[in-house]
């Protein structure tokens, strides 16, 4: 069950995003609000919260600036960010933040928010293509000295769960070799995901395949 919140201070785009979820069994809308101060003080205590959609320009605190102060609450929130803006630098900041995804509201329609929410729950990253080239655009001007090798992000055991994906192996059948839960190996293959910064298991196993794990 995705359980999200929504903070955006422009009405109308507030409510379509709202809009976008009503009767999905799998979402429900915990909390709507315009500004990061207002979310946090609104949300009910004990609220179960695990998929945020925010936006980065707000009155007072910033979306950005607000990143620390929601992951505090929900150390495991997975925040998307939207934004009229192309900015680089504020895009790589949000990325640096904690954000895993970036949806440009130049584009928006109700598919691409739904597909968003359900690719950075599943574990994945999500970002409108023209975020994607300024991302990589950014990255190539700012990179300085030798890329990580995303084998050293990885712990033993995410290593022991990336070749039991190699191996083709189901869920159960990685937490049967390894004697651990379905679903601890899920946890850990959602934050594989993320350390990657990939969508699939397909993609996991392509970059074992290739030598970059």
């Amino acid at each position: 069950m995705i359980h999200l919140g929504i903070i955006e201070d422009e009405p109308i785009m507030l409510a379509s995003v709202e809009e976008c979820f009503e009767g999905n069994r799998d979402v429900e809308v915990v909390l709507a609000a315009t500004s990061v101060e207002n979310f946090l003080a609104s949300l009910p205590k004990g609220a179960v919260l695990n998929t945020l959609l925010l936006d980065i320009m707000l009155p007072g605190m910033t979306g950005i600036a607000g990143i620390p102060r929601l992951l505090e609450r929900y150390p495991e929130l997975d925040i998307i960010m939207l934004t009229n803006s192309d900015d680089s630098d504020n895009i790589f900041r949000a990325l640096q933040a904690g954000a895993f995804g970036y949806i440009s509201k130049k584009r928006v329609n109700p598919s691409v928010i739904q597909d968003a929410v359900y690719t950075v729950h599943r574990g994945g990253s999500y970002m409108s293509p023209s975020i994607a080239r300024q991302v990589v655009a950014f990255h190539n001007q700012q990179r300085k000295g030798p890329a990580i090798n995303p084998a050293d992000r990885l712990t033993p055991r995410q290593l022991d769960i990336v070749q039991g994906l190699v191996d083709n192996l189901s869920y159960r059948e990685i937490g049967e070799r390894l004697e651990i839960s379905i679903e601890t190996v899920r946890d850990h293959i959602k934050n594989i995901y993320r350390k990657l910064r990939v969508n699939s298991k397909m993609e996991v196993v392509h970059k074992k395949l290739k030598g970059e794990i």
